[in-house]
């Protein structure tokens, strides 16, 4: 006679059923062993699609064969517990003979993880998520195997599968953690390289979805989209020197100078196929240290799925593309970075995904990961979706993902992309194309909370790591405190200047002196941001053509102009950026599909470039006057900022009273005895002239050393009588 169970207390044949329908939220409650409900023995139940045997593996090794439940794909063995060990070992058969085994994961009955973490990533405070959901291999009372654990609280069925299942949702159903929507499953027998997704089954519309992981650490290498169980680290750290010397450094008042460079294109193999992180260490290191930069930045190398998005349209807000190889070796070249004293930092895209079908995307068929009003979640510009920043998990997703980089990587800080498009809600929206918050405004309250939190989290979590925000806008206080009412970035681009300057340099000079404030206008907000000044990627794509080709005039007075442009942004006050290839004058957009143009450098008028960017990286990082104070006003005076009819500025850079003079000619005509003010009587020394022959210029100047004389000019008493080469800037000190 069967017993009949409680009402609330499903039968096994019931959950079988449920498992068989993928509707069922907690196999551990069907499946493993579990007491007889008479007796003292245990039945043991198993489902295998696909089997046709089945036998457990007892504590003498004795096979004790399991029968199948009715017509079902369910087994089950009867006996005393004292016949099974802990964890026991399941053997079965499948329809064409092969023998399939593996530790049962429903012998873990514990739950994996802890209240705590659940109950931190549901209040957006898990800053650490990377530990807790994914893949980890792992033991697990003495066993081997991988940890899985997947946020998807609108499923009502979540399984890992992968090759070690033969792809079968059916086969490996995983655990609800109730209301926390975290499902978890540890799977004995598999190890780190294996591959695996998630299927999901939508509790409302029964759709089954094919996922990713978001939280993977490594993942296939493009057009294959599956997750890869990350090892654990084995690349040792040997920049603890660095680290230590980041902690304490004062950043605001130290030389910053960034090399942008978009891995894929900057140099490719012979083959034209893609070098390995530790090839571009060997190569990338001497070359930027041999240029000088403080920095490198690197387009993103977060998982993408398509080349043509540079990295921009994430996929893996964990896993470093493996278009260049594995994490380890990714954290090779951040280590040899350092051990050079070279700092890296890392371009991140919290602002928006894309809609690949294995990614987050509408992740457990509902708006998860995005904002489920369309009015709200899409970027129509660039076809990707808005992150949703009021979910508390988003929130843990997003910090963790910014710290993961920071922590485990030893990144130096991030560059954080379109964070206007996260500050306003109509952003590249028309007029009644969105929601309005809560005060009527546009403002996006919960992704500006969102901003002061993940800068208050990194700043107080690693320390010396900065954090850059491409902002566009005239947002208030972008790079101030979160506590004094700011967002609470290091640094800010300033894309005021680089749109003036660039401007500026497209005119023919003979129009240049109608617009000359593009240039002088800067100056006047310059302290109100710690600013960066960006030569970036955006610049030179999309039909913007190359920095060289922006210049105008002739060949000479194009590179006579860009001269003068790097000349220009080096001794104003700012932080450094230049994109790749800028640095040798490269005539053609960048084309991402292929390696720069290096054999431009093989010619003197690039080679030129190249010395020149050297030379002043050089100047800007061994000069305090041209670093120590480029957030502060007492680091800049104008001399004379006022002579656009001949098109020249003149102005001094200052530390601690010491000056350092710099005079731009803007036009392609030398000026003779150009009278300068200075506040210093004496020699003067010319350091750098852009038109010196080092920078294939025409070599015109001032002989190394000029003397001042007793006639007043721009509110000194003493002056200076220069040669002012065409399109040129000459620097002086007092010496």
């Amino acid at each position: 006679m069967q017993t009949r169970l409680p009402q609330d207390v499903e039968s096994p044949e019931a959950g079988l059923a449920r498992l068989a329908a993928g509707t069922h939220d907690d196999p551990h409650a069907v499946l493993g062993a579990h007491p007889e409900p008479a007796g003292d023995g245990v039945e043991l139940r198993l489902f295998l699609p696909g089997a046709v045997r089945a036998e457990v593996l007892g504590t003498q090794g004795v096979a004790l064969p399991a029968r199948r439940i009715g017509h079902s794909d369910g087994f089950a063995w009867s006996g005393a517990a004292a016949a099974l060990p802990p964890h026991y070992r399941v053997d079965w058969w499948d329809g064409d003979g092969h023998l399939h085994q593996r530790v049962d994961p429903y012998s873990f009955r514990a739950p994996l993880l802890s209240d705590h973490d659940l109950y931190l990533f549901n209040e957006g405070r898990h800053f650490r998520l990377w530990q807790s959901l994914g893949a980890h291999a792992t033991t697990i009372e003495g066993v081997a195997g991988v940890r899985f654990a997947v946020w998807a609280p609108e499923a009502v069925r979540v399984s890992v599968v992968g090759p070690f299942c033969r792809w079968d949702g059916r086969a490996l159903p995983m655990r609800s953690r109730g209301a926390s929507g975290v499902w978890e499953l540890f799977v004995p027998g598999l190890d780190a390289g294996e591959l695996y997704k998630f299927e999901l089954r939508n509790r409302h519309s029964g759709a089954i979805l094919l996922k990713s992981d978001p939280m993977a650490r490594a993942a296939e290498r493009r057009p294959a989209t599956a997750s890869v169980v990350a090892p654990p680290p084995a690349q040792a750290f040997d920049d603890a020197a660095w680290m230590q010397a980041r902690a304490t450094l004062d950043w605001q008042h130290a030389p910053m100078s960034i090399y942008e460079l978009h891995l894929g294109s900057w140099r490719r193999a012979e083959d034209g196929s893609f070098l390995d992180y530790r090839e571009i260490a060997r190569q990338l290191v001497p070359y930027v240290r041999g240029l000088g930069f403080t920095h490198i930045e690197l387009l993103p190398v977060t998982e993408h799925p398509l080349d043509d998005s540079w990295g921009y349209q994430t996929t893996g807000y964990f896993a470093a593309t493996a278009r260049h190889g594995s994490p380890d070796d990714l954290r090779f070249l951040i280590d040899e970075c350092h051990r050079a004293g070279i700092g890296v930092l890392l371009d991140w895209v919290p602002g928006h995904f894309p809609r690949d079908a294995h990614g987050l995307a509408a992740f457990d068929g509902t708006a998860l990961y995005e904002y489920a009003d369309p009015r709200r979640a899409e970027h129509k510009e660039w076809g990707t979706l808005v992150f949703n920043y009021e979910r508390h998990e988003v929130r843990s997703f997003l910090v963790s993902s910014a710290l993961y980089w920071l922590q485990e990587f030893h990144f130096d800080g991030l560059r954080v992309d379109a964070v206007a498009s996260m500050l306003y809600l109509d952003f590249s929206r028309r007029q009644g194309d969105f929601v309005p918050n809560r005060l009527g405004g546009n403002h996006n309250l919960e992704a500006i909370d969102f901003l002061r939190e993940l800068n208050t989290e990194i700043h107080a979590r690693c320390p010396g790591a900065v954090v850059i925000a491409e902002e566009s806008t005239d947002w208030p206080l972008v790079s101030r405190p979160a506590h004094d009412g700011g967002l609470g970035f290091s640094m800010k681009w300033n894309m005021g200047w680089m749109h003036d300057t660039l401007a500026y340099f497209r005119e023919d000079p003979l129009h240049r002196p109608h617009h000359h404030q593009r240039l002088t206008f800067g100056i006047t907000y310059a302290c109100s941001e710690n600013f960066v000044l960006p030569l970036s990627h955006d610049e030179v794509v999309h039909l913007k053509r190359a920095l060289l080709a922006k210049m105008p005039g002739d060949r000479w007075q194009q590179f006579a102009n860009l001269r003068l442009l790097y000349a220009w942004m080096w001794t104003m006050p700012g932080k450094k950026l230049l994109f790749m290839g800028g640095e040798f004058g490269q005539t053609s957009e960048w084309n991402a599909g292929t390696a720069l143009p290096w054999p431009l450098l093989q010619q003197d008028a690039h080679r030129g470039i190249a010395t020149l960017v050297g030379d002043l990286n050089r100047l800007y990082r061994e000069d305090p006057r041209l670093h120590r104070h480029e957030f502060e006003p007492e680091g800049f005076r104008w001399v004379d900022c006022e002579d656009r009819s001949q098109s020249v500025l003149s102005f001094l850079r200052l530390d601690a009273g010491r000056p350092l003079l710099v005079v731009l000619n803007f036009t392609p005509v030398p000026r003779h005895a150009y009278r300068v003010g200075v506040p210093r009587g004496g020699v003067w020394r010319e350091l750098l002239n852009t038109d010196s022959a080092r920078y294939a210029g025409s070599n015109l100047g001032n002989l190394a050393t000029v003397r001042t004389s007793a006639q007043p000019a721009h509110g000194h008493a003493q002056s200076l009588e220069l040669l002012l080469p065409p399109l040129a800037a000459v620097i002086l000190e007092p010496g």
